[in-house]
């Protein structure tokens, strides 16, 4: 789904703002600004599609959303666990030099300060739609297959060397994906985590399964029978010839 604000100066000017900053985040992070993997301006991109397609869904105003969305994590190698505040004051004083509207201008500050933390205490949702929005697309982004393959991507842009047993370590580590599926705010969105979820942990079974042989077990099992089809047939042969 294209973005309708794709010719408007803030729209561009956001986007290149972050593509910037996730270089400047690549070589901090890794020496370089062009990684094999560009993880934040990847998890941005998801971010900013899912919020497009939520703010539509509930009604909330889009124009709001999809500004915070390109601009939420617009601090985030500089001012770490204090991005959401320190992004939000830069925001503000970004669309103001722009076309961005503003009167909406603290709407997606607001949005961004937010935006902060991978789940909810319970009893303590975020009253602000777009707010709402915008919290439900960054975390959706970080469960499911989308976040195993970005994941992935993180990791190996790192150069380590990985193995398959080390992945699946990773993989599994994560023990807040449950609070943060409670914490979702719009019903689409409640929806797609559970779903997210069941698809990100079935992800890795498989994966462990698959490295075990499991499925040459379940193949090589006759049913009702216990026995691989060899040992199968060997013994029914055996059997004929002691009658």
């Amino acid at each position: 789904m294209a973005s309708q604000f794709k010719q408007t100066e803030w729209y561009q000017k956001s986007r290149e703002l972050m593509l910037e900053a996730t270089h400047f985040e690549a070589s901090e992070r890794y020496g370089t600004n062009d990684p094999a993997f560009n993880y934040r301006w990847e998890h941005v991109l998801a971010v900013v599609r899912l919020a497009r397609k939520l703010a539509k869904q509930m009604g909330a105003d889009e124009e709001v959303v999809e500004a915070a969305a390109w601009l939420h994590d617009v601090a985030k190698q500089t001012a770490g666990a204090k991005h959401p505040q320190v992004g939000a004051k830069y925001a503000r004083a970004f669309l103001t030099n722009t076309d961005f509207p503003p009167e909406k201008i603290e709407a997606v500050a607001s949005a961004i300060e937010q935006h902060m933390g991978l789940w909810r205490d319970e009893g303590d949702p975020l009253e602000n739609l777009e707010a709402a929005v915008l919290w439900d697309a960054d975390k959706l982004s970080k469960i499911g297959l989308t976040a195993v393959f970005h994941w992935l991507g993180l990791w190996f842009a790192q150069d380590k060397t990985l193995t398959s047993r080390e992945l699946i370590r990773r993989g599994r580590k994560p023990d807040w994906m449950d609070k943060t599926v409670a914490s979702m705010h719009t019903e689409p969105a409640k929806k797609a985590a559970q779903q997210r979820l069941e698809r990100y942990i079935a992800l890795w079974d498989d994966f462990e399964a698959e490295l075990k042989g499991k499925d040459l077990e379940e193949m090589g099992e006759e049913e009702g029978t216990g026995k691989p089809p060899l040992v199968s047939h060997l013994t029914e042969l055996v059997t004929r010839r002691s009658r």
